[in-house]
C-alpha cells in the first residue's frame, strides 16, 4: 500500500494544494464533507493513496498546510471545499518570522539607486 501526504507551504503552495484536493476529490466523487457520492467501483479503487477512511464512511485527505500567515490558511478553510481538512493538518509558524530591512546612507531614494547601479 502506498500513501501520499501532500506538504503545502506558503500562500501559493496552499492555494495550489487546495485546488489539488478539490480536483482529486471530484475524480473520486468525494464531496466537501468527505462523503463518497459515486456510482463506480473505479472511483474507490486506490482511494487510500490520498485519503484516510474515518468513521461513518467519511474520507479525510492527508495534507500538511504550513504558512507564516494565518490568513492564507484561513481563506483555504473558509472556501466551500475547506471543511474537508482537519484542524490538526494546519501548522502556523508566526513566532519565528522576523522582517529584517537594512537602511543606511545612500541606500534609499534615486541617488542611492543610481550609485548602486553604477558601481
Amino acid at each position: 500500500m502506498r500513501e501520499i501526504v501532500l506538504w503545502q507551504t506558503g500562500q501559493c503552495g496552499n492555494q495550489i494544494g487546495a485546488k489539488f484536493w478539490e480536483v482529486i476529490s471530484d475524480e473520486h466523487a468525494i464531496d466537501s464533507a468527505g462523503t463518497y457520492h459515486g456510482d463506480r467501483d473505479l472511483q474507490l479503487e486506490r482511494i487510500n493513496v490520498y485519503y484516510n477512511e474515518a468513521s461513518g464512511g467519511r474520507y479525510v485527505p492527508r495534507p500538511v498546510l504550513v504558512d507564516v500567515e494565518p490568513g492564507t490558511i484561513g481563506s483555504v478553510c473558509s472556501a466551500p471545499f475547506g471543511r474537508i481538512f482537519r484542524p490538526d493538518d494546519f501548522i502556523f509558524v508566526t513566532c519565528c518570522v522576523v522582517l529584517q530591512v537594512s537602511v543606511g546612507p545612500g541606500t534609499t531614494g534615486p541617488r542611492g539607486t543610481t550609485q548602486k547601479v553604477q558601481s
